[in-house]
């Protein structure tokens, strides 16, 4: 009797365990850790209840379930190229690149079935209608107004699904292959072009350098020959000036000394005869000194007679 009840009670304990056991099990897989930029949309006996976000949650076990992991990270969508017309009919392949976060969860949940495949059909209609209205010279050149009025309406008709387009880029335009070989043919000119005129414009600075150098050293030259000839006027006037002091010097000296007249008159012939070995084609003589010169001329011809 005793061994019966011995099992009975091991019985209860065990199914005790287990349920406890059970129980942990489910409290912990029910426990749900959002991580960051994040969100979780749940679901409770199969409509939306909530959307969770960043923290600690717990999901009743067997209602509730977490329909959707949605992250809150921005998105790259790269598209493959794709065909398109221009209004002059030129076909070119172009690919884009669309920079999208999910601004909704929920809607991003329920609004649209594959959003991804959604988002680049919606991408290649839109592709298509702009550069259809552009011919190909302004679909090469206007790239900012494309990826402007593209992110525009993606931004516009992505809204319903929870998703916000940031911006979208043209990341390639190829045209056709003999289009490509007419552009780079003109791309080429244009660079001969630029070289040529480089060329030129350095040819000219260099002529204008050399111009530049010859009439500064015309300046200098100009300027060498006017100091020196500045040099030797005042080298002559310096030399004249120190001749007048000196005639001065002695003339004063003579005041001084109180001279006789005729030593005055000797004084004036040796003037006039330092004036005649001068460079002067006229000289004015005194009256004083042509009679001291007659007087001269007679007491050398005495004296020759004499002897």
């Amino acid at each position: 009797m005793f061994a019966p009840l011995f099992l009975t009670s091991f019985v209860s304990l065990a199914v005790v365990v287990v349920i406890v056991v059970i129980l942990v099990v489910l409290v912990i897989s029910n426990v749900i850790i959002v991580p960051q930029a994040s969100a979780y949309v749940i679901e409770r006996l199969g409509a939306y209840q909530q959307t969770w976000g960043t923290g600690l949650h717990f999901k009743v076990p067997l209602i509730d379930r977490v329909a959707n992991k949605v992250t809150l990270k921005e998105r790259i969508a790269d598209f493959k190229p794709q065909p398109v017309i221009t209004r002059d009919n030129v076909t070119m392949q172009i690919d884009t690149v669309v920079y999208f976060f999910v601004s909704d969860p929920k809607l991003y949940t329920y609004g649209v079935v594959q959003p991804m495949s959604a988002i680049e059909n919606l991408t290649a209609t839109t592709l298509r209608n702009l550069i259809g209205e552009l011919e190909l010279d302004q679909t090469l050149t206007s790239r900012d107004i494309i990826n402007s009025k593209m992110r525009a309406i993606l931004d516009e008709a992505t809204d319903p699904w929870g998703i916000k387009v940031n911006r979208v880029e043209l990341k390639n335009i190829i045209p056709p292959r003999e289009i490509q070989d007419a552009m780079e043919r003109q791309m080429k000119a244009e660079r001969e072009r630029r070289e040529a005129i480089l060329k030129a414009e350095g040819e000219k600075k260099s002529a204008i350098l050399i111009a530049e150098g010859e009439k500064e050293s015309a300046i200098l030259r100009a300027e060498a020959v006017k100091q020196q000839k500045i040099k030797e006027a005042e080298g002559q006037a310096e030399a004249l000036m120190k001749v007048q002091t000196a005639l001065a010097d002695s003339i004063k000296l003579l005041n001084e000394a109180d001279a006789s007249d005729a030593v005055l008159k000797l004084k004036a012939l040796e003037a006039f005869q330092a004036a005649a070995n001068g460079q002067a084609t006229k000289i004015i003589i005194p009256s004083e000194l042509q009679g001291l010169a007659g007087m001269a001329t007679g007491i050398i011809e005495a004296v020759k007679g004499e002897k």
